[in-house]
């Protein structure tokens, strides 16, 4: 197969992914052999057997169970998830797996022992513009934009994946919004979902924007400069959207190999002015601070799961110098407005 011209129906009738949210459907024409399929390649798929993800997120923002035999239309792309799986691009012409709800495809390589097998897919081919070009999400991502100035920017980050990186965003979004302060939010890192955006919505932030914005289905795999383009491309957007505050997540955990990579760069450092830190244990919020202190970044404070155990936050705040933040506490206005200032520096002296 080179090139088959798509059916008339066949995408209105197929459940759409939440990762494919800018690519212009009317641009799909054609179908494309899937062979050597790149990360963010748009891929028509039939589901064989439902695993682990019965159901998918749409671009509509709703979630819509799947069924065998259903067709999906989603994104070639690379998975990290130590609570789920590891899966790389490398979609073959027999099978493939939903290796993300919001709508990645790709082969699993790894997977959690607690975790089912994933949901089997059978690929259809790659989906091609009228001329047999494929189309993928970098060619539909916003442009960065070269601003001479920045909006003040706290980043949240975790010890692992469900340390409570975007329960303490959302919360510190919510108290910059109860005070009237026109705050915005981002993710750069992770892999494309709704789910983390509309709890930043949620919360009151007036626009809200991530890597998928910037092009790219998942940050799995991608080198520096790609991270630091992401960076530049959503605060970029979110400063000209009038954002006087932005929150700004960073998923997984400092062992992650990208986030290692942002945590180490100079780039990633003057585009923030602080980190929350969520973690979910006295021992893992302080290797976690020392890593951050070593690396040149200020920690303002920790939060996340660690705050379910008062006693576990008397260890970390001991063992740190560095004041622990609850949920009511960021949801606070003053307590949220006070992290943005100079000296709320102090506190990680």
């Amino acid at each position: 197969m080179s090139q088959i011209a798509l059916k008339e129906g066949r995408v209105a009738g197929a459940k759409t992914a939440f990762t494919t949210r800018r690519i212009d459907l009317t641009d799909i024409r054609t179908v494309l052999p899937v062979s050597g399929a790149e990360p963010g390649d748009l891929v028509l798929a039939r589901v064989r057997t439902l695993g682990f993800h019965t159901g998918l997120q749409l671009r509509s923002g709703r979630r819509a169970d799947l069924y065998p035999g259903d067709e999906i239309i989603a994104c070639a792309g690379h998975r990290y998830a130590p609570d789920q799986f590891e899966a790389h691009a490398d979609i073959g012409t027999d099978a493939c797996h939903l290796v993300a709800a919001g709508g990645v495809i790709g082969v699993v390589r790894d997977r959690h022992a607690d975790v089912a097998e994933p949901t089997k897919l059978e690929p259809i081919g790659l989906l091609g513009d009228g001329g047999g070009r494929r189309l993928n999400v970098r060619d539909y991502g916003l442009a960065p934009l070269n601003l001479a100035r920045r909006s003040p920017t706290v980043a949240v980050l975790g010890t692992s994946m469900n340390a409570g990186k975007t329960t303490v965003a959302a919360c510190l979004a919510r108290g910059l919004a109860s005070s009237e302060i026109k705050v915005a939010a981002c993710k750069i890192t992770g892999t494309g979902a709704f789910k983390d955006i509309w709890a930043m919505v949620d919360a009151g932030a007036v626009r809200v924007l991530d890597f998928t914005d910037a092009g790219h289905v998942s940050t799995y795999r991608l080198d520096l400069p790609d991270l630091e383009r992401i960076i530049r491309t959503v605060t970029g957007h979110l400063l000209h959207s009038g954002a006087e505050r932005i929150v700004m997540e960073v998923a997984d955990g400092l062992a992650q190999r990208e986030t290692a990579m942002l945590v180490r760069s100079e780039f990633f450092r003057t585009s923030i002015d602080g980190v929350i830190f969520a973690a979910s244990d006295a021992m893992s919020a302080v290797g976690g601070v020392e890593t951050l202190r070593r690396n040149g970044l200020t920690v303002l404070g920790i939060s996340g799961l660690i705050t379910n155990s008062p006693l576990a936050c008397r260890e970390a705040a001991e063992g740190t110098g560095v004041p622990v933040f609850t949920r009511s506490d960021l949801v606070d206005p003053a307590c949220a407005a006070s992290l943005f200032f100079p000296g709320a520096a102090a506190l990680s002296a």
